[in-house]
């Protein structure tokens, strides 16, 4: 008896085991490759990227206070890394496959693809994700984090917004030292 109890004990928990859902998220896959040799990791915080014209609206100053940061993750495609680039590429094309990341577009340029993700409501934004791969520059995804995001005003903030080229240029060359 106690044989059979034993054995239904490893069965069931084989089956509970083997149930498990094992998904990746777009959070792990950021913590995992920080640090992860040839890849280039960052954070940047919005703020210290942009700021408004002088004469912005209201509206648009709290789009911008709305924006968070964004997470950067890139492996560059070299002769060396062709099974590394095709793993990471595959890796993230199931990590969008969870239904939790809407499409908003893609774009296929010059040998680039790019898809554009975002989570949240559509009139309310949690994050924006854009994923690209191209077999001459690598495979990457930078991820926008917001709180309710509206895309409207987001646009309406990008044309009332100038880039920090000074600062942009910084976190390009700390970005690129990594």
């Amino acid at each position: 008896m106690k044989k059979l109890t034993t054995l239904f004990s490893f069965v069931f928990l084989v089956l509970v085991a083997s149930s498990c859902k094992n998904e990746k998220s777009l959070q792990s896959y950021l913590v995992d490759t920080s640090g992860k040799e040839g890849f280039l990791t960052g954070d940047l915080p919005v703020s210290s990227l942009l700021t408004a014209k002088a004469d912005v609206t209201d509206d648009v100053k709290e789009t911008m206070q709305s924006i968070k940061k964004i997470n950067v993750a890139f492996l560059k495609k070299t002769e060396d890394n062709t099974v590394a680039y095709e793993a990471e590429k595959a890796t993230l094309k199931n990590i969008f496959t969870n239904k939790d990341y809407k499409s908003l577009g893609a774009v296929k340029a010059k040998g680039m693809n790019v898809k554009v993700y975002y989570t949240g409501s559509t009139d309310s934004l949690d994050e924006v994700i854009a994923f690209g791969y191209s077999p001459e520059f690598g495979v990457g995804v930078a991820r926008l984090l917001g709180d309710n995001m509206n895309p409207a005003k987001v646009i309406e903030m990008l044309n009332n917004v100038k880039m920090d080229e000074g600062n942009f240029k910084n976190f390009g060359e700390s970005f690129i030292g990594k």
